[in-house]
């Protein structure tokens, strides 16, 4: 751990730092400052390609060349320079105006340099960076999220076919496999993340107050919806073209809505782990040097899956409150909203220590087939379930009532359950198929389904 980080308020930039990967990248400051140069950039180029804007002359090879490499070689020395300049000018947009028109000053782009930021409100270009972060933002997280649903869906596949008691409201119920119970969390992760992956951030670049008004007031003849529409998708995104000031951030509270869904499915998966090593299903590998408790040499305790439960908390916190509250905004434009999104990397920054805390502790893994057998063995009650449903089958009296009498609130071992099937009056094929039965054969299709995955 470096210096700086142990001095760091948010883990995210000390304790986790090392496991938040390239998001620093995308929502540090120098992400966002990098951002709304690229989309400037896109502007100007898109302004000089147009042409109805005869003042803004088309642009060379070489010079557009040299404007889209300003973008594409933007460092974190040019970054301080925005941020010299804005301590200046007391405006963060104003100051990537000021540093391009700095940036072109002697070169052939520098007839252009009052068509940089032309017509735009500070929101058209905030808006706009702010999607490309998240657009960027998410196909990281949709990298690790996939990692993670392929290490459950393996374990799904390993363990398709291996008994266990499954257990509702805490208590012994008809047996299913381990296989089958992991791929329901896999299929419930997969069909979220495609809910996020169908969305496409949605941006604006119509000014002031969204009307194009400034637009048409320098150039009545320029289709500036059709300009806006091709600068926006050009970047990857989609044209909102209702707008007030600002983009509504509607998309917005839809993406962190969607991350908040599958986390919550991860922070189920979670617990149920965590249950099932608590209960001796799995085991987990030893670490060497490693520590389980302060005090209890023994322990082995299930630290990843705790951890990445809480920091999935912590992401679901911010995520849920920036999706109620940035679509909120009074009239036509409040500031509440710019503070807020600054935080934006903070959920994803949670979401993504967690999933590598959950695929770490995945690969601890170890099932205890044996402990899986004898709970099994233990349960010969959970049959009454296929008794019952044999004997309304033939038409018998009271088979539930008559099951619930032999089992409820009880252990009833193999001698018992036999012995019951034997005294019933069944057609000779059904009786052998229940005395065939045992717990651990008991699993309906689960074995298949669990392929599905």
């Amino acid at each position: 751990m470096a210096d700086g980080s142990l001095l760091a308020i948010s883990p995210l930039d000390g304790r986790y730092a090392s496991k938040c990967g390239d998001l620093p990248e995308v929502f540090s400051e120098y992400g966002l400052v990098k951002r709304r140069v690229a989309v400037e950039c896109a502007w100007l180029e898109a302004l000089c390609a147009s042409p109805d804007i005869p003042e803004c002359k088309k642009l060379a090879r070489t010079a557009a060349a040299r404007l889209r490499a300003i973008a594409a070689d933007f460092s974190v020395k040019d970054a301080m320079r925005v941020k010299e300049i804005e301590s200046v000018t007391n405006h963060d947009v104003k100051a990537v105006e000021y540093f391009l028109k700095e940036k072109i000053k002697g070169t052939e782009l520098e007839s252009r340099g009052e068509f940089v930021h032309f017509a735009c409100t500070s929101e058209d270009i905030n808006n706009m960076s702010h999607a490309l972060m998240l657009r960027d933002g998410k196909a990281i997280l949709r990298k690790a999220m996939d990692e993670t649903q392929d290490a459950i869906a393996a374990l799904a596949r390993r363990y398709a076919a291996v008994p266990m008691l499954a257990h509702t409201h805490g208590q012994p119920a008809s047996p299913t496999t381990v296989g089958k119970e992991l791929a329901v969390a896999v299929a419930r992760l997969r069909r979220q993340a495609k809910e996020i992956d169908r969305l496409v951030m949605p941006a604006k670049m119509n000014g002031a107050v969204g009307n194009f008004n400034a637009h048409l007031a320098a150039y009545p003849k320029v289709d500036w919806e059709a300009l806006s529409r091709g600068v926006i998708e050009s970047l990857g995104l989609r044209q909102n073209r209702l707008t007030t000031q600002i983009e509504s951030h509607d998309g917005i509270a839809e993406l962190f809505d969607a991350i908040a869904r599958w986390n919550s499915i991860l922070l189920d998966f979670d617990r149920d782990i965590w249950m099932y090593v608590s209960m001796g299903y799995f085991k987990q590998k030893t670490v060497k040097g490693e520590i389980g408790s302060s005090t209890m040499p023994h322990k082995v305790n299930p630290i990843d899956f705790e951890n990445s439960e809480g920091n999935l908390g912590m992401a679901n916190a911010v995520l849920g409150f920036m999706a109620r509250k940035l679509p909120v905004s009074r009239m036509q434009r409040d500031l509440t909203d710019s503070t807020t999104l600054r935080n934006m990397g903070v959920g994803f920054g949670y979401t993504l220590v967690a999933i590598r805390s959950t695929l770490k502790g995945i690969g601890k893994l170890e099932l205890d087939e044996n402990r899986l057998a004898a709970d099994l063995d233990s349960n010969w009650e959970v049959l009454a379930e296929p008794i019952q449903t044999v004997m309304r089958k033939v038409g018998m009296d009271r088979p539930y009532e008559r099951l619930k009498e032999l089992t409820r609130g009880r252990r009833v071992d193999e001698r018992i359950m036999r012995d019951f099937i034997s005294a019933l009056p069944l057609p000779a094929a059904d009786r052998k198929r229940l005395l065939s039965l045992t717990p651990a054969g008991y699993t309906g299709l689960a074995a298949k389904l669990a392929k599905l995955v």
